[in-house]
């Protein structure tokens, strides 16, 4: 099982998140429980971001809202990166 951390941006993201779209937050935290078990597949369209060393992917909370976050699979911890806007 992969241990979820959260940068200090993505905290910031996360309150901003729940004032912002309150009704999110509970897409969220399914998102963040298949994250423990499987990083790489799973809802909210899953996709490696470009441009970085295929460690950092992309699900979609909302429309306009994405979690954005790396994997190391050689300390088995996914770190969020963002969890508001849109690849910001």
């Amino acid at each position: 099982m992969y241990r979820i951390v959260f940068t200090e941006q993505a905290r910031k993201d996360l309150k901003l998140l729940y004032k912002k779209t309150p009704l999110s937050i509970k897409k969220l935290a399914q998102l963040l429980d298949e994250l423990k078990e499987h990083p790489r597949t799973g809802t909210g369209q899953v996709e490696p971001l470009k441009g970085y060393d295929g460690s950092v992917y992309s699900r979609r909370i909302t429309r306009e809202h994405r979690l954005v976050y790396k994997v190391y699979d050689d300390v088995v911890e996914v770190l969020i990166l963002s969890t508001f806007g849109h690849y910001r």
